[in-house]
């Protein structure tokens, strides 16, 4: 079988996100940081791509790139009216077209390139030319709605990819799994009743956004029972989310036995992460993705594709790419994970995780009883 492959473009890095100090508008009494710029910036994803470099891990992986994807690629999934906006306010320099959502010149082509590398992931595994894929997509897209964009994200990446892999024939039926820390709104809204595509979020409950992300909402008209959100209290760590992936996560998407899983791989669920207050190490994102490659063997010949989203640690980010990349290459090359202890020394209580557990197994008594 193929090796794992490994979609980058440093055209992906040049993505710059205004004047911003964290995630207020830089004015008034917000003084602006000395680093300047949004938390989502190019250092964690080339620190990461450092890595695998430095490592020697990226040897044992094909290392790819793509095209840009094209207008009638985006319009699969977005407005006329938005993608003809953000054209225009690409073209005059950058701007702000949704909440907290800047972007300077030539932010629309670097947007198209982060969605063309999901979209080639994609194409890529479905057409047996790779095992399975990592898209190292910036900016970021799981938030991003069909005309209004939000929470850093501009295109819907994963979303394009998988409407431009059924329009072309290639797959019918998907799972999307995101376990960023935030809610995956943007996918949520755009697959709401689509009976052929499950969307699963794994997220911090009540952290962005603020109103969406509930358990209830599981769909609409044909579509409903395809969306499941999984909102943990703050504090949650490795204990939980493997509960999560072997309660909720698995049986869920082997009863829809999809020909394809999408990971939206956001490491924000970290225990250094500032956009969050969860305790998940490199080795959590790591045995998640054991399981969901085992998903994928059971289900769809081992199809798996990750697109990557959030993670705002530029020193924490790396290690957990590289953990993940481990295992879905079958790399003999690790890493030793430099704040290992710090993070098995702050996993929350038994009685906590017995609290979670609790929350989890309501869950699992509703989808399948």
């Amino acid at each position: 079988m193929n090796k794992t492959g490994f979609f980058f473009h440093e055209e992906c890095l040049w993505h710059s996100g205004g004047n911003y100090a964290f995630t207020l508008p830089v004015g008034g009494f917000v003084q602006p940081l000395a680093a300047g710029g949004l938390p989502e910036s190019p250092e964690t994803k080339r620190r990461f791509k450092n890595l695998i470099d430095l490592s020697g891990l990226s040897k044992d992986l094909n290392m790819l790139s793509s095209r840009r994807a094209n207008v009638d690629e985006l319009l699969r999934v977005h407005t006329k009216k938005y993608i003809k906006d953000f054209m225009s306010l690409s073209e005059k320099g950058g701007g702000e077209l949704g909440r907290q959502v800047p972007f300077g010149p030539g932010g629309f082509d670097m947007a198209c390139r982060s969605a063309g590398l999901v979209v080639s992931a994609v194409e890529s595994v479905l057409s047996g030319d790779l095992k399975n894929a990592y898209a190292l997509s910036r900016p970021p897209g799981h938030h991003c709605l069909p005309d209004i964009p939000n929470g850093f994200c501009l295109l819907n990446n994963i979303a394009i990819a998988v409407r431009s892999a059924q329009a072309n024939g290639f797959v019918r039926r998907v799972a999307i799994i995101d376990w960023d820390v935030h809610h995956g709104n943007g996918t949520e809204a755009i697959f709401y009743d689509d009976p052929n595509v499950l969307t699963i979020s794994i997220h911090q409950e009540r952290n962005y956004p603020l109103d969406t992300g509930a358990f209830a909402d599981r769909g609409e008209e044909k579509g409903f029972g395809c969306n499941l959100n999984i909102p943990l209290p703050p504090g949650s760590g490795d204990q939980s989310y493997i509960e999560v992936m072997k309660r909720l996560v698995e049986p869920s998407v082997d009863l829809f036995h999809p020909d394809l899983i999408i990971i939206a791989c956001g490491f924000d669920a970290s225990g250094v992460d500032p956009l969050s207050r969860m305790l998940c190490g490199a080795e959590t994102f790591k045995k998640m993705t054991k399981a969901v490659m085992e998903l994928a063997d059971r289900n769809c010949e081992g199809k798996l594709v990750m697109a990557h989203e959030g993670g705002y640690s530029e020193v924490y980010v790396p290690f957990c790419g590289h953990a993940v990349l481990e295992q879905m290459s079958d790399s003999s090359i690790e890493v030793t994970d430099p704040l290992k202890a710090r993070v098995d020394g702050q996993q929350p209580s038994n009685d906590f995780n017995n609290f979670v557990l609790t929350k989890i197994k309501e869950i699992e008594r509703t989808l399948f009883s």
